[in-house]
């Protein structure tokens, strides 16, 4: 009989690359995962892994049997969730990713409220942006992720992963209180062209939606310096070193050396989604932190 954790371990190797990365993805040691592939290849009586150059890859047996395996774990996934659905029980262990607004305006306040009413349940939280999010569910390293998109910015999500439209959030251009937009009701990237602008690094979803927003404009914004946390952008204009975008989910109440004017023209508006297997929708524990995230993001609006 195969050993279904030897065959998430062997599933671990293929997608990391090498023992250590996959121990490091699973919580074990290297040694435990190597133990487990070595057992797995007893089992099967075949070499499923090769050492190439410092790290390994699959051989043709072991792609067969990862590939094969994948609808197995995931059909076993399944039953699990219809198992828990059966009797109405939140509980088990949860693994949640999320982008870092999204845990301190929302995942924070949810999860303590769900572990609250079920002390059956704990949940661990890991921070990422929302491509590794992506990855994280797809591959079963994470349970439920929140990621984010910012207008028609788009952002591949595979077939077996349901997407569940949690909230809406919108950004304010964040100015020195004493910059000649403060005063105004709200502004246009026409205002803004001679700016600089603060913002997260080259890559990241907030900056392709910075530079959509100059679209027409003929312009591209001037970067003045480059942070990937919001709170140290605030830090920056308030010290009067140029103009950022901020969202409003997560954001602490701005000093008064600063003043967040409302953008038009586009309205910055990003659409906040929970992702998680196909094969965990029956799960209570994922419905209830869905509901959970839900309602938190309609407190906040």
């Amino acid at each position: 009989m195969i050993d279904l954790a030897a065959l998430a371990s062997l599933r671990a190797v293929d997608r990391t690359g090498s023992v250590v990365a996959a121990a490091e993805a699973l919580g074990f040691t290297p040694s435990a995962v190597s133990q487990q592939v070595k057992r797995l290849e007893r089992q099967c009586g075949v070499p499923l892994l090769e050492r190439v150059g410092r790290g390994v890859m699959l051989t043709g047996h072991g792609r067969h049997l990862a590939d094969a395996g994948a609808q197995v774990l995931a059909d076993l996934e399944e039953i699990e969730s219809a198992l828990h659905h059966s009797t109405g029980a939140v509980s088990g262990h949860l693994r949640v990713t999320a982008f870092s607004t999204a845990m301190r305006g929302m995942v924070a306040p949810a999860v303590a409220s769900v572990l609250a009413d079920h002390i059956d349940l704990s949940v661990a939280l890991t921070e990422r942006e929302p491509w590794d999010t992506v990855d994280l569910v797809a591959s079963g390293q994470a349970d439920l992720g929140l990621v984010h998109t910012w207008g028609d910015v788009p952002i591949a999500v595979p077939d077996h992963l349901v997407r569940t439209m949690v909230a809406h959030d919108v950004a304010d251009v964040v100015v020195p209180a004493g910059h000649h937009l403060a005063s105004r009701s709200r502004v246009s990237p026409q205002d803004l062209l001679d700016e600089g602008w603060i913002a997260t690094p080259e890559g990241t979803i907030c900056r392709q939606w910075l530079l959509r927003m100059y679209d027409g404009t003929g312009r591209l914004p001037r970067i003045a310096h480059q942070s990937l946390e919001f709170e140290s952008h605030v830090a920056l204009v308030r010290a009067g070193l140029g103009v950022a975008l901020i969202p409003r989910l997560g954001r602490q109440a701005l000093p008064p050396e600063v003043v967040a004017v409302p953008a038009h023209r586009p309205v910055p508006t990003r659409t906040i989604t929970a992702l998680h297997r196909r094969s965990m929708a029956a799960s209570p524990a994922i419905g209830c932190l869905l509901e959970a995230l839900t309602g938190s993001a309609r407190g906040r609006s």
